[in-house]
C-alpha cells in the first residue's frame, strides 16, 4: 500500500535522518498485523484498480468515488463483509498519507448501510468443533508423521483456544511442560497488538491428550527448536519453516470431512469456537474461560454460553 509515509522524499531532509527515516517506515508497516497488512493492501489495490479504469483519483479519493465503488462491487456480488474491510483499507490509506478520509462521509456510510441491508450484512457463524467431534476428528489421524502432526495441532489448537495465526507463531521455546500440562506462552496476538505477551496453561486430556500429542508429534519430528509445527512434503519429510495459517484451515476442514461432518461448515476458528462451546456447555466459568481464550470483553464470550444453554431451561419445555 502506497502511503506518505512509505514513499516520503528526502528531498530538503538532512541526509543524516535517511537511517532514522527508514526504521520510522518499518516501525509504520509494524503498526498492522501482517495478515492484516496482506488484506488492506490487496483490498486498495483493487480499490487503485477499478479508479483507474475509470478515471478517477484514488489518493486522495472522493466520497463519491468511493460509495461508487462500493456499489460496483456489490453488484459483482462482493460479500457486504468484505465491502466493509475495503472501506477500512480505503481509510488507512488516507490517514498514512495525511490525507482527509473520505470514507467517513455520510454518502459513504449510507452506502455501506444500504448494501448490507440489501444484501445482508450478517457474518457466516462456522461450526465449532466441540469436545465430542474433535475427538472424532483426530480419531481419523492416519499412522506416520503427518497424522502425528495433525492431532497435536488439532488438539493444542482446541485446548488452547488458539487463533490459526497464534498457533502456527508457536515455537518450541514457548512450550513448557508441567506436572498438571502445559504452559504456553503466546507473545502476540490479534488483541495484543503491543506484544506483550500472555501465558496460558493447556490441561492434559483423560481421551485424547494435547500433552501426550504434542510429545509425540516432536519426538516423531525430532524437532528440539524453531517453529512447533511445519509443513511436511509427499516423501514424508518435515520442513524447517513454519506451518502457514490457511494450513491450520484446512488441515480442520480435511479432518472434519473424515470424520462424516461437512467440511464446509468448519474453519480455523471451529476449533477456538469449540472449546468455548464445550466449556460454556460443561459449566465452566465465563472468567476462566476468558483466562485460556484471552478476550477482552465479557460480552463476546456470552454468545458462546448463550448458544451452549440455549434449550437449557427453555421456556417452552413441557407445553407442547
Amino acid at each position: 500500500m502506497s502511503t506518505a509515509l512509505t514513499a516520503a522524499p528526502t528531498s530538503g531532509l538532512p541526509a543524516a535522518l535517511a537511517p532514522d527515516l527508514i526504521a520510522a517506515v518499518n516501525y509504520a508497516k509494524a503498526e498492522k498485523a501482517p495478515a492484516t497488512r496482506k488484506a488492506y493492501g490487496t483490498d486498495f489495490r483493487l480499490f487503485v484498480a477499478w479508479c483507474e479504469g475509470k478515471g478517477a483519483a484514488s489518493l486522495p479519493a472522493l466520497p463519491e468515488t468511493v460509495a461508487a465503488f462500493l456499489a460496483a462491487e456489490a453488484g459483482s456480488g462482493v460479500k457486504p463483509s468484505t465491502l466493509g474491510r475495503r472501506v477500512a483499507a480505503i481509510r488507512y490509506a488516507h490517514k498514512l498519507a495525511s490525507l482527509p478520509t473520505p470514507t467517513d462521509a455520510e454518502a459513504v456510510k449510507a452506502t455501506l448501510r444500504g448494501i448490507r441491508r440489501t444484501f445482508g450484512g450478517g457474518k457466516v457463524k462456522k461450526a465449532p468443533a466441540v469436545a465430542a467431534k474433535m475427538k472424532g476428528m483426530v480419531a481419523t489421524a492416519p499412522d506416520g508423521i503427518k497424522g502425528l502432526r495433525d492431532r497435536a495441532l488439532l488438539l493444542l489448537g482446541f485446548a488452547g483456544v488458539f487463533r490459526r495465526s497464534e498457533l502456527v507463531a508457536l515455537d518450541v521455546a514457548d512450550i513448557q511442560p508441567v506436572e498438571a500440562g502445559l504452559r504456553v506462552t503466546i507473545r502476540q496476538s490479534k488483541t495484543d497488538q503491543e506484544g506483550e505477551g500472555a501465558t496460558i496453561a493447556i490441561a492434559r486430556g483423560d481421551v485424547a491428550c494435547p500433552v501426550k500429542a504434542l510429545r509425540a508429534w516432536l519426538d516423531a519430528a525430532g524437532i528440539e527448536s524453531g517453529p512447533l509445527f511445519r509443513p511436511i512434503n509427499k516423501a514424508g519429510t518435515v520442513a524447517d519453516s513454519r506451518l502457514t495459517d490457511r494450513s491450520v484451515a484446512n488441515i480442520v476442514k480435511a479432518y472434519a470431512g473424515r470424520a462424516g461432518f461437512d467440511s464446509s461448515t468448519y474453519s480455523g476458528h471451529s476449533l477456538r469456537a469449540g472449546f468455548l462451546t464445550s466449556a460454556a456447555g460443561n459449566g465452566a466459568s465465563i472468567f476462566k474461560m476468558m483466562d485460556v481464550s484471552r478476550h477482552k470483553s465479557v460480552d463476546t464470550l456470552r454468545g458462546y454460553v448463550r448458544d451452549a444453554e440455549l434449550f437449557k431451561d427453555h421456556a417452552g419445555a413441557g407445553l407442547l
